[in-house]
């Protein structure tokens, strides 16, 4: 064997040293299949020699703790990368001989190959030998044709096709067997990183997803032409906005005597000169333009200490712009107020023109509506805004967005 793949091997390295260039298009997408055709050969021989050494306790012979363990300092993956690779290769083991042939002859990948398996373990449980046979000739048949993913949902309705005279209990028993499963696997990791941000890892059951995205799934669009997030940091930005307006509605439980809040200490003075940085109450530190951008936001608190460190201003409502104003506010602009964008009232705060430390009322004259990004724009970028002559808000672009600076209005909610 170990002849066979040092051939194999210099093949391989003879074709990446081959320049691609010169090669007509049939002939690189020819090239293309056939590599991914060897990738999974390979794939199946690797399976098996983990398999094989696996058994064998080489490993712990070696003294690994682990097959895992002794994967990662021999192939350089992480420990749960070979704990993956351990297991396929039992999988695939114990697989019927129609999947192992699939995958050795370049048909289905490692990916499919687990759908196949898990599936056709499900249907010998459930239907027995003669059925599960026969999944395995339908699913291969389909792997040719579809992903894993989707290999995985048409794997569902198998039952249908190998033995539909039970299929309709079995699907039912299925999705009992799958929310069981998914109820007892649901959770939420929230890990502190040293620089105070977080990091979220989970699994969310079916209910709970679909929540999740039909709350952020509107507000992850982006807003305009102007909008450079990623697509990951506006999954970001739209669960903090949830957060926010779960916070805004005070129907959260109390955390002792107090109604869940976040609370930003910072010192008047150096607030005003647009100097001083800000404390949360979990002790981590904000910059004073996050401290400025937060005070005008009604679900938030800020506690502003004198200079000796009394408090001064521990969420003042008349600073705050809420109740009757807040509606005035929304009537005014509809949502969202900055040029092109959609955001509803709800997701929205209200923010001073002039900020109340710099000496601005909190009146519908010194008010806007904006959604959590466009306000955080305004903070961190070079736009202007004031109210026209109608009352009604302007943003006055930066000099490089356009030189002659004209103001700009948002349509949208306008001509709804």
């Amino acid at each position: 064997m170990i002849d066979a793949l040092e051939q194999a091997e210099a093949a391989v390295a003879a074709c990446f040293d081959t320049p691609v260039w010169a090669a007509r298009e049939r002939d690189l997408v020819a090239a293309l299949d056939a590599a991914h055709r060897i990738e999974q050969r390979l794939a199946a021989v690797k399976l098996a020699l983990v398999r094989e050494l696996d058994g064998r306790g080489t490993a712990t012979a070696q003294g690994a703790s682990s097959t895992a363990v002794w994967l990662r300092d021999r192939l350089r993956l992480g420990v749960g990368a070979g704990r993956r690779l351990v297991e396929l290769a039992a999988t695939l083991d114990a697989a019927p001989t129609g999947v192992r042939d699939a995958l050795a002859s370049g048909l289905v990948d490692v990916a499919q190959v687990r759908v196949i398996a898990d599936t056709v373990q499900t249907v010998h449980g459930t239907a027995g030998t003669e059925a599960a046979d026969k999944a395995v000739g339908v699913l291969v048949d389909w792997a040719t044709q579809f992903d894993a993913a989707l290999l995985r949902r048409l794997g569902t309705r198998i039952l249908d096709h190998v033995a539909p005279e039970i299929a309709d209990a079995a699907a039912e028993a299925a999705l009992r067997a799958h929310e069981s499963r998914t109820a007892r696997d649901r959770h939420i990791t929230i890990s502190e990183q040293t620089d105070g941000r977080l990091r979220l890892t989970g699994i969310l059951d079916t209910e709970a997803a679909a929540a999740l995205r039909a709350a952020i799934d509107p507000l992850t669009t982006p807003t305009g032409p102007d909008d450079t997030r990623s697509a990951g940091q506006r999954r970001h930005d739209a669960l903090a906005d949830v957060c926010r307006l779960a916070l805004r509605t005070g129907e959260l439980p109390e955390r002792g005597a107090d109604p869940a809040q976040v609370v930003v200490t910072t010192g008047y003075d150096a607030l005003a000169r647009q100097l001083g940085s800000g404390t949360l109450d979990t002790g981590l530190q904000l910059t004073p333009e996050a401290v400025r951008r937060l005070a005008c936001d009604a679900a938030i608190l800020p506690a502003v200490l004198g200079g000796a460190g009394q408090p001064l201003d521990v969420g003042r409502q008349r600073r705050l712009i809420s109740g009757p104003l807040r509606r005035a506010l929304v009537l005014r602009d509809r949502g969202c107020a900055f040029p092109g964008c959609d955001r509803p009232p709800r997701w929205c705060d209200g923010h001073h023109l002039r900020h109340w430390a710099d000496g601005g009322d909190t009146s519908l004259d010194n008010a806007v509506l904006l959604c959590g990004h466009h306000h955080r724009h305004l903070h961190h970028g070079d736009w202007a805004v004031h109210l026209g002559g109608d009352g009604h808000p302007e943003f006055v672009p930066p000099a490089w967005l356009d030189p002659e600076q004209l103001p700009r209005r948002n349509h949208y909610h306008r001509r709804r």
